[in-house]
């Protein structure tokens, strides 16, 4: 899948819930969220006729925490939903650390090689990542109207993530192994 194709199918819904937030309120943006989540697996899996696990469990939670929302009519669900996402990623994050998995290796070990140690402060980092955005998100939501969550989530979330992935490349750079084909091209 392109880099294009796919950032379009991690932004595609997160865009939808702030247009029709807009247009519609934080209830019809829930509904349009849930289905522009199951909506971009679907897309995701005709192109690459495989379904990435990020995707899902994020869709799985998109619907819990939406549906609850739409059916007790109260935003606090969907506003709670990156909080407890995040926290689940930190958490799968750390407990592999502890069982001796490396989860993140084997979400990007195809596109980059790295020794294990490396994999471990990555591994690290992403999760003390996330824990921060789930503190982070449970401030502004609880500080704001609902609107403004909405434009911090999609204006203020998406690139602090980028921004932190982004900031990882230097150390990813310092400890990429080389293939045997990369060292004969030199």
């Amino acid at each position: 899948m392109s880099p294009f194709l796919k950032l379009a199918l991690d932004l595609g819904p997160l865009l939808v819930f702030f247009v029709a937030n807009s247009l519609l309120g934080i209830y019809g943006a829930t509904a349009a969220f849930m289905v522009a989540a199951i909506a971009a697996i679907g897309l995701g899996f005709a192109v690459e006729r495989k379904i990435s696990p990020m995707p899902v469990i994020t869709a799985v939670v998109v619907l819990v925490f939406g549906g609850l929302t739409l059916w007790l009519a109260n935003d606090v669900f969907i506003k709670i939903k990156p909080t407890i996402l995040y926290t689940i990623f930190a958490a799968v994050l750390l407990g592999g650390l502890v069982t001796g998995r490396l989860y993140i290796k084997n979400l990007l070990g195809e596109s980059m090689r790295l020794p294990d140690h490396a994999w471990r402060v990555l591994t690290w980092r992403w999760a003390a990542f996330f824990l921060t955005m789930a503190v982070l998100n449970e401030f502004v939501r609880r500080s704001v109207s609902t609107d403004h969550w909405v434009a911090f989530k999609v204006w203020g979330i998406f690139p602090l993530t980028l921004l932190f992935a982004f900031a990882q490349t230097p150390y990813l750079m310092r400890h990429q192994i080389e293939t045997d084909e990369e060292k004969n091209d030199k």
